[in-house]
């Protein structure tokens, strides 16, 4: 996919359809409850529907996708572990034993592991998206060429549009890849016009002499390669991860198939900002989970107008916050397709009295 392509795509999502909205959220009105008692819970079906053009919503068939990848700034003793991990959690992640895994299996969710870009050969039971082995380290130039970074959104996208043509109505994110919290804080620190300081965390468990290192690599990557602030494509590939450009892609890609797309935590977090600074209607797409623990989380989710199903100090990674949030989008789905109506009740509705 080239530059200009990926422009014309994104040209073609559509705003959201406010007559299925209405239609949900009258839908809840009628129901034998107290108006807008269940909250964020109600909006969000409300948001599904002006999605994906219908208030007669399923979304039993989901799948988390976990994007994987290694990042060349990890040479700058940013992260506690070195790259041979995010191989390792690949390995496990296609043997269904990690975190998510566990999780997935009783949200009655898939698990797809992707490849974007882990560092040595492709790992087996893991879907190759490779754009290359790793990026380069961004202390030094840019972590990615403009090309590549296109190239992996496009992968994205693609993944995107292929779960949905393969009948997944909800796509969870997920990512695994050693030194990822370093780029998304410097990719969020760009975006958001926000000091480095401000925007970095310990991410796995850095001592404070690791986080120092961390935030001077940053600074540092922001000085070598001056990224536009006004142009997500070059900040992303001049900061960002293969995981984190793939993840824009598939928000790009569920607006573009009127398919759900949950974020997870800061990571994909900063990969729906990318997104939907590339194109505002893709927001429509976008849905929280979690606030993460992580310092920044919840100023990307202020940026994006979001708000979060759960904030439980998740900070794990994989998609798990993402994927701890469907089970609430079955209990609403449940009151929203299964509740009796003020008229089967009996019952004078409830008007607005504010």
């Amino acid at each position: 996919m080239t530059e200009t392509e990926l422009k014309t795509l994104l040209a073609s999502i559509t705003p959201p359809d406010e007559a299925a909205r209405a239609a949900a959220r009258a839908h809840w009105m009628g129901l034998a409850k107290p108006l807008g008692g269940l909250g964020t819970l109600e909006t969000m079906l409300e948001d599904a529907a002006a999605l994906t053009g219908s208030a007669d919503l399923d979304f039993s068939r989901r799948v988390v996708a976990v994007l994987c990848a290694d990042n060349g700034v990890v040479a700058q003793g940013v992260s506690q572990t070195g790259q041979e991990v995010t191989r390792a959690v690949a390995e496990n992640l296609a043997m269904r034993r990690t975190s998510v895994c566990q999780m997935a299996r009783t949200a009655h969710c898939d698990v797809l592991p992707v490849d974007m870009g882990i560092a040595g050969e492709p790992v087996p039971g893991v879907r190759n998206c490779r754009i290359a082995s790793g990026t380069a380290d961004f202390t030094a130039g840019p972590a990615m060429s403009r090309a590549q970074a296109v190239q992996a959104i496009g992968a994205g996208i693609a993944l995107a549009r292929e779960l949905a043509d393969n009948g997944y109505r909800l796509i969870a994110t997920g990512e695994m890849g050693i030194g990822n919290t370093t780029t998304s804080s410097a990719v969020a620190a760009v975006l958001l016009g926000q000091p480095v300081e401000l925007m970095t965390g310990r991410g796995a468990g850095l001592s404070d002499e690791g986080l120092a290192r961390k935030v001077d690599a940053i600074c540092r990557g922001i000085l070598v390669n001056e990224p536009d602030p006004e142009d997500p494509l070059d900040v992303l590939s001049k900061l960002g991860g293969f995981d984190i450009a793939g993840l824009c892609g598939v928000f790009l890609g569920g607006a573009l198939a009127g398919v759900p797309v949950l974020m997870d935590g800061f990571i994909s977090g900063v990969a729906a900002l990318c997104a939907v600074r590339l194109c505002p209607a893709a927001a429509k797409a976008v849905f929280a989970s979690h606030c993460s623990a992580e310092p920044a989380a919840r100023l990307v989710l202020e940026a994006l107008g979001k708000s979060p199903l759960i904030t439980a100090n998740l900070h794990l990674g994989e998609g798990t916050g993402a994927v701890a949030s469907i089970p609430l989008w079955d209990m609403a789905l449940a009151v929203y397709g299964g509740c009796y109506s003020f008229t089967e009740g009996g019952i004078t509705p409830y008007t607005p009295q504010c």
